[in-house]
């Protein structure tokens, strides 16, 4: 049987080790349960400094972390000739605007119609194998419903650059949103601790105690009595981290039905009020710094006129 074999170094200290692989997870975007974790340790299929290690180990700073997890059946990756809109591509990147509505990666019960399919038939397959078949060149990715810039890499070592840029905070990624209200604070840095949600594991939130750091930056560009037009600009890149933090503040996205305003029964827009507007990295062969700004949506516009953002 085929296994997929995960090696880092914790940069944690006094953490169990099952937490810090549901975490581990999490942050390269793939999702484990704490159960499942623990299964695959006691089943020797993790070893800490090359020993075989009980789910409670204490890890230290520096301790060497294994994982080789049973490869499952291969989902059939389709190559579709989904309509994109690129940006800018060359031998080794490609950067598209992506509508909102298209998942970025197919995974069990969702296996077409996504971006990964599409690349596949436009790039003739010459995409980046870091993350599988699954994720062929996807070095981050988009919520379903929020627009804008994703970067693509057709090979690993223009992925493995990418990575360490977004990882290092060297990249920049801003993006605009609707929000609920106006926030007391005109310009605010929200630096917090970050994961799951202790009592919804399908959600996340900003109000833990410990945990990785997600950071988030916002200026006010115009409000009125009820909504704000935001400009948010990211030093980490955590799982729905915009719209947690903008709802642990109390100012959730429009349209945002999972971390939004539940009792609102008038739908201003029909998805999450989020725009992935700008996105700036070094190129990964030839250092030059590249910016790319893509144009709001027709709805996200609409939106922004009819409250005269």
């Amino acid at each position: 049987m085929k296994t997929n074999t995960y090696t880092f170094t914790s940069n944690y200290n006094s953490k169990r080790l099952d937490i810090l692989l549901v975490e581990y997870f999490e942050d390269i975007g793939d999702v484990f349960s704490r159960n499942a974790i623990q299964v695959l340790i006691k089943d020797g299929l993790v070893k800490v400094n090359g020993e075989l290690s009980k789910p409670s180990r204490v890890i230290k700073l520096g301790d060497l972390i294994q994982i080789s997890i049973p490869e499952q059946a291969p989902l059939d990756i389709k190559s579709q000739n989904i309509p994109l809109r690129i940006v800018y591509e060359d031998d080794n990147i490609v950067v598209i605007n992506k509508k909102a509505g298209m998942v970025v990666h197919p995974a069990p019960g969702n296996e077409d119609g996504t971006l990964v399919n599409a690349l596949y038939h436009f790039c003739g397959g010459k995409l980046s194998s870091i993350g599988g078949a699954s994720r062929a060149g996807i070095v981050h990715r988009l919520d379903k419903d929020t627009s804008g810039l994703i970067v693509v890499a057709k090979d690993d070592v223009s992925h493995l650059d990418l990575a360490k840029q977004f990882s290092n905070k060297s990249a920049g990624r801003i993006y605009y949103a609707v929000v609920w209200g106006v926030p007391k604070e005109q310009e605010l840095e929200i630096s917090t601790f970050y994961g799951r949600h202790p009592a919804d594991r399908k959600k996340f939130s900003s109000k833990l105690k410990s945990g990785k750091k997600a950071i988030t930056r916002y200026k006010v560009v115009s409000h009125n009595d009820s909504f704000s037009l935001l400009r948010l600009e990211l030093s980490t890149g955590r799982t729905h981290q915009i719209r947690v933090h903008m709802a642990d503040l109390g100012h959730p996205l429009l349209g945002d039905i999972t971390y939004g305003k539940q009792k609102d029964k008038k739908k201003f827009i029909d998805r999450q009020a989020l725009h992935a507007l700008s996105l700036t990295f070094q190129h990964p062969t030839n250092d030059i710094k590249l910016t790319f700004i893509s144009p709001m949506e027709k709805d996200l516009k609409e939106l922004i006129n009819e409250q005269g953002l």
